[in-house]
């Protein structure tokens, strides 16, 4: 491609990113950014479908045969009030893409405009992941269960996630775990009424669910190895009617976060061990409801060690081994079924303010990693399509 058709190429993609910008859907309601996704593919005279509501899955079938690689790119936006300053800034009260999906988006729909110019001599097939709701309830599951990679049978995949840590310029490529599992839970202390100046006649639940607060932080600061990586967090609190009577039961509610899935199980079995008998040594009960959310996602250590002096060489950008996250991402379900890689792409730039780390109402990115984006795409599409490319079967065949 000429210089000046690749200005205005990228140009095209930062449209697209604003686009949805201005309006930012939730999970499963990304009917206009589905909308603008159906049109671009159409133009472009890729075959797609639907698949979990809003989410959409379309394939490039290159000419000369080859391997299946899937790309994926999340679409929907969080329930927060912008205040990032942009002229293109969320149209949409209280919903902002605060999380660089709208990025995510753009990024894939001009990797598909370079694959499907190229299919001619493209090895393989390329199936692009236009997925809803990750950041809750979740999308991968319900399009993974709606055939997203079958018809055809995906042999690998890999997407990209913005990186405020990483400067414009640059991509994380780390083999091995690179996001924490995500569970929720909520814990009441049940305790038993009274009047707060005969605090001896009832079991004050506030002073139990202290002293089950204090104790759970002994999981992480003196039974996990220091090396290792997890997180117990008490989110919420709240208990009691009025200063002068005793609560009866207090809420808590918590994440638990862990790269290694047996420090994952851990966790949550030494919460209501801990909750419970602490509880009980203050006369008070504890429930615990647990709710599993995305495992942790590990990273094909042969994709990332393959693909980093690949990437480094074709879209020309700095390769490096980013530190793993304690977030969530359930790019986690399409990792346990084929080999999968998570790339983290620089959007750090000082001089714009893009330095807020995402979910902050304030958020930016750096638009000029957007053309870095799209050619790490391109360039694993091509790298892993070839009939050569080394990829391990399917954990879940």
């Amino acid at each position: 491609m000429k210089r000046e058709d690749r200005v205005a190429f990228d140009a095209r993609v930062i449209e697209w990113r604003r686009a949805i910008h201005r309006r930012p859907e939730l999970g499963f309601q990304e009917f206009a950014t589905q909308a603008l996704i159906e049109s671009e593919l159409d133009a472009l005279g890729i075959e797609r479908r639907r698949a979990a509501k809003t989410g959409v899955v379309a394939v490039i079938h290159g000419a000369l045969p080859g391997h299946t690689v899937a790309l994926r790119a999340d679409m929907d936006a969080l329930p927060i009030a912008e205040r990032s300053g942009l002229s293109f800034a969320s149209q949409i009260p209280d919903v902002m893409h605060a999380c660089g999906h709208d990025a995510h988006v753009a990024m894939l729909l001009g990797a598909a405009t370079l694959l499907q110019a190229r299919r001619v001599e493209l090895h393989g097939n390329v199936v692009l992941l236009f997925q809803p709701a990750e950041e809750g309830p979740g999308g991968a599951e319900p399009m993974i269960a709606e055939g997203a990679l079958e018809n055809p049978r995906v042999d690998c995949a890999a997407m990209l996630h913005v990186d405020v840590r990483l400067p414009t310029g640059t991509v994380g490529v780390t083999p091995g775990p690179v996001n924490a599992s995500a569970d929720e839970f909520t814990l009441r202390i049940l305790g038993r009424g009274g009047h707060g100046a005969y605090p001896h006649t009832g079991v004050d639940a506030i002073v139990a669910a202290s002293a089950v607060v204090v104790a759970l932080q002994n999981i992480v600061a003196r039974e996990i190895d220091p090396l290792a990586s997890a997180v117990v967090t008490i989110g919420t609190i709240a208990g009691g009617y009025r200063n002068n009577a005793l609560a009866d039961e207090v809420v808590m509610t918590g994440t638990l976060r862990a790269h290694d899935p047996a420090i994952r199980d851990a966790l949550s079995a030494r919460v209501e061990q801990i909750a419970r008998s602490v509880s009980e040594g203050y006369g008070a009960r504890a429930e615990l409801e647990l709710r599993r959310g995305y495992p942790p996602v590990v990273n094909d250590a042969a994709l990332a060690r393959g693909f980093a002096p690949v990437l480094a060489r074709e879209a020309g950008v700095r390769v490096v081994e980013a530190a793993p996250t304690m977030g969530g991402e359930d790019f986690a379900y399409i990792a346990l079924e084929v080999p999968a890689l998570l790339m983290r792409l620089g959007v750090r730039n000082e001089e714009i303010g893009a330095h807020r780390s995402g979910h902050s109402a304030e958020f930016i990115l750096d638009e000029a990693a957007l053309a870095h984006g799209v050619d790490a795409l391109v360039a694993f599409a091509v790298a892993f399509g070839a009939p050569g490319a080394l990829i391990e079967k399917k954990r879940n065949a």
